[in-house]
């Protein structure tokens, strides 16, 4: 049965009891008398006793409830604290604050200024050179500019996540100082690990921006994820090794100087080459993969956009890392599932994650064949449309309903137990037409015995589908079963489910705390009414959804 509610844990009683009386006990004294001054090193009070996590954890709890404020910030930026998060609060954060968080807070490594963009440039600079530890920065939304970037440069030797999304005063020039120092003559940030830059992009001067991209990518030799439309671009610039053309900022290394370092680290058989170091990139075109293999061998996760037109790229490349794949069909027709099943033969073993969206459901075996190719998937994601021809199919099947249909749950469809898989979503469009009733019926099969041998999902979402889930979840949760033991939220939108299979999960035994059954034609409302006066009786910790 879904998890009961349960007591209050007592950290979580004492931190609410605290955050409940902050105004009225805790800072009483401090805002009749101190407010106002800021020349305290340290305020000793009864918030130096707790941990640096838990007083992160009072921040967090603050700033979502909406108590925080100016006089709770000034007395819980400790000297003990680690990891700092200023979001929740990002509207009182001031020049006065960041003062006060360079003078106490000299032990962070993770500071997070996220919306903070009342604090000038001028007062990021002095923070920053104050805070040489950080190992992960939060600045987008903030006022960061050249300036800032030249201190994180040249202050954050050990930085390796920096975020500086949507920061309007970042021109592309800025990204030459993030990762050099003019004045030391000498490269910067070389520990990065994670570069963050979304919404920075420029209307003008397009071409310079995929340029500082390029020489970013180039100088960073550790860098393994840069998140930038221009991405791309960027490589497919460096993959042309056209340096020659490109002229160099005043005061900063030649792009040709640089790539030429960068080919002296790989060299294969005597033939110089650049080999990034980047393991997550996002949309990636495919007539672009033999390019963006040679140069990102060590590809772990890629977003892949495929077109109507099919493109020959796939045989060239290498994918001997690759764990995370995400593909998308981008045109107006869409790809046939069934093509995917050659692309995936050599590394479907090693997958952890397979998304697989806008595909047309051809074959009606192809959803289980991929499936008895990915033994190991932690997460699954189908998002189907059905064949270009199911309108004709479903007219030629006449009225046929796939209740009258034979429902054999005991098919061999899946060959082997997938013992990893957390996480699952299938969802069927229905944009192009009906789905044929030989393909509902092996979806139900197929759903039914993927379900059944995957004893560790935690998250599952059915959505808009034409199969019958009373069927499917009848012969999922026939005792004696381990099925489903571990579901936590379970999503059902806008597909075929009754009272009776809901009635049926309610009463199985599952973790489930979250129940999604929006636009289920066959849920009515005395139906969500039934269902929630069950869980209040039984004290369930259980959300239904319903409209």
């Amino acid at each position: 049965m879904p998890k009961k509610k349960e007591a209050q844990s007592l950290k979580a009683t004492c931190l609410n009891s605290i955050a409940q009386n902050m105004q009225t006990l805790w800072l009483k004294d401090y805002v009749d008398n101190y407010i106002d001054e800021y020349n305290f090193l340290y305020i000793i009070g009864p918030f130096n006793e707790l941990a640096g996590a838990l007083v992160q954890e009072l921040l967090l709890l603050l700033g979502e409830s909406r108590r925080l404020t100016r006089a709770s910030l000034h007395l819980l930026l400790l000297p003990h604290l680690t990891d700092l998060s200023l979001r929740s609060g990002s509207g009182l954060v001031s020049n006065a604050i960041t003062q006060l968080v360079t003078a106490r807070c000299k032990n962070l490594s993770s500071l997070d200024l996220h919306g903070c963009n009342r604090v000038p440039s001028a007062a990021l600079v002095d923070l920053l050179e104050g805070l040489p530890r950080l190992t992960k920065l939060v600045l987008s939304d903030t006022q960061c500019n050249t300036l800032v970037l030249s201190a994180v440069c040249t202050t954050c030797k050990v930085l390796r996540e920096l975020d500086i999304s949507h920061c309007k005063k970042v021109v592309w020039s800025s990204l030459f100082h993030l990762v050099y120092d003019q004045t030391q003559q000498a490269f910067g940030c070389s520990k990065l690990r994670v570069l963050v830059m979304v919404g920075i992009e420029p209307r003008m001067q397009v071409e310079e921006f995929i340029q500082a991209v390029a020489f970013v990518l180039l100088v960073l030799p550790g860098l393994e994820y840069l998140d930038n439309s221009c991405v791309m671009e960027a490589l497919c610039l460096i993959h042309k090794q056209e340096f020659e053309g490109i002229r160099s900022l005043d005061g900063f290394p030649s792009f040709l100087e640089i790539a030429n370092n960068r080919k002296s680290i790989h060299v294969d058989d005597g033939d110089p080459r650049i080999v990034l170091s980047l393991k997550r990139v996002n949309e990636v075109d495919e007539h672009l993969l033999p390019m963006f293999s040679s140069l990102c061998q060590r590809a772990v996760e890629v977003v892949i956009s495929l077109s109507d037109q099919p493109v020959l790229g796939w045989t060239s490349t290498s994918w001997s890392h690759l764990t995370h794949l995400t593909v998308h069909c981008t045109g107006h027709h869409g790809r046939p599932l069934s093509q995917m099943l050659p692309v995936l033969g050599g590394i479907s073993a090693q997958l952890k994650l397979l998304s697989l969206n806008s595909f047309l459901y051809d074959d009606a075996f192809s959803f289980c064949a991929i499936l008895n190719m990915c033994p190991n998937l932690r997460v699954l994601e189908m998002h189907l449309n059905p064949p270009a021809n199911s309108l004709h199919a479903a007219q030629d099947i006449g009225q046929q309903d796939p209740e009258a249909e034979p429902f054999n749950a005991d098919l061999r469809l899946i060959q082997q137990d997938f013992t990893h898989l957390r996480r699952l979503s299938v969802l069927l469009s229905n944009a192009t037409g009906p789905l044929p009733l030989q393909h509902t019926v092996m979806l139900g099969a197929t759903l039914s015995a993927l379900l059944r041998r995957s004893p560790k999902l935690e998250n599952v979402s059915l959505l808009c589908l034409p199969c019958s889930l009373d069927r499917v979840f009848q012969s999922v949760l026939e005792p004696p079963t381990s099925a489903l033991m571990r579901l936590r939220e379970l999503s059902l939108c806008q597909s075929r489910v009754s009272r009776s299979t809901v009635h049926s999960l309610l009463n199985a035994t599952n973790h489930l705390s979250s129940l999604n059954l929006s636009l289920c034609p066959d849920i009515h409302r005395k139906d969500y009414d039934v269902f929630l006066k069950t869980v209040q009786k039984r004290r369930y910790d259980l959300n239904i959804s319903w409209q």
